[in-house]
């Protein structure tokens, strides 16, 4: 009964958590307009002619559509991005704008329905079964509301992963036990969530999240429900873990303080397209669309 209840609570197999989340998308997306042609000309695509080797994920003309009482949603729309080895790239946005929607196409949670989504060197949207599932397991992902399972503690959290994988319970047990201390929990291996705060929870869903050694980590909206302080401390890690794993991370966030502290280069995206992509300095200093500079001008009060 309990992996029965397991299964319906984890992040990698959950449903209705995609199920919700994809309603979520496509209300916030509702009503979109065309795309602006004059703010389009600032984000060129990137070339495709370039070393494969040199990315993580390269993700080419992805489109995805949902349905709605009010009709087709275009969620995204022809995305071109890159996610280079061992770099912090950030999305940004209003809410609403496709960034989650962006970020789920990559691990698959949400299948686009064209384009290629190519995950050190293979379209991982070809891939079923077995070697999607592998695929997968090498992108680990973090939530805004963390996704643990309430019926295991913290150890048994991070063990979740690695026990789907087949990994022998003393491994699991000792390798779960490793990152929590590498991620300052490790005199918190038999407490609940219920017992934890939210920067703690964050701790173990990052925890969680390496456990299989992932090429790249997903953080969507990581820092949302903490508090500024708490955020921080979250971005430190972050960091420390790009730094000394050599970790790829694709953070999707409308926080700007966040992006500013975290991430090498940055894209903006608005209406489900990429409006604007360069380095922080670039964007930050100066703007080249219309939808960044409502970004900046928006900076420090919630979008």
């Amino acid at each position: 009964m309990e992996e029965e209840r397991l299964e319906q609570d984890a992040p990698e197999t959950t449903e209705s958590f995609e199920d919700t989340q994809k309603e979520e998308d496509g209300c916030a997306c509702a009503g979109m307009e065309e795309p602006k042609a004059a703010e389009t000309a600032a984000a060129p695509e990137p070339e495709d002619n370039e070393d494969d080797s040199k990315y993580v994920v390269r993700i080419r003309h992805v489109n995805k559509t949902f349905k709605s009482k009010e009709g087709t949603v275009n969620a995204l729309q022809d995305i071109n991005l890159d996610i280079r080895y061992g770099e912090i790239l950030g999305v940004i946005g209003f809410s609403g704008a496709g960034k989650s929607t962006l970020a789920r196409c990559v691990n698959v949670l949400e299948r686009p329905d064209s384009g290629e989504v190519l995950f050190c060197g293979r379209d991982i949207l070809k891939l079923k079964g077995k070697e999607l599932y592998a695929a997968r397991g090498k992108i680990g992902m973090i939530f805004q509301n963390f996704n643990l399972l309430q019926q295991r503690n913290t150890l048994k959290n991070v063990m979740y992963p690695l026990e789907a994988a087949g990994v022998k319970k003393d491994e699991a047990i000792a390798k779960a036990t490793s990152l929590l201390e590498e991620v300052k929990l490790g005199d918190k291996l038999k407490a609940y969530p219920s017992q934890l705060s939210g920067g703690q929870k964050q701790r173990v869903a990052i925890a969680r999240a390496l456990a299989l050694d992932p090429e790249l980590l997903i953080c969507d909206e990581a820092t949302s429900a903490l508090d500024p302080e708490t955020a921080q401390q979250i971005v430190e890690l972050l960091l420390h873990i790009n730094k000394t794993r050599n970790l790829s991370i694709f953070v999707v966030s409308h926080q700007l303080n966040i992006v500013r502290s975290l991430c090498n280069r940055i894209a903006v995206i608005e209406d489900g397209q990429i409006m604007e992509r360069g380095t922080l300095e670039e964007v930050f200093t100066n703007p080249q669309s219309k939808a960044a500079k409502r970004l900046l001008a928006y900076e420090g009060a919630s979008l």
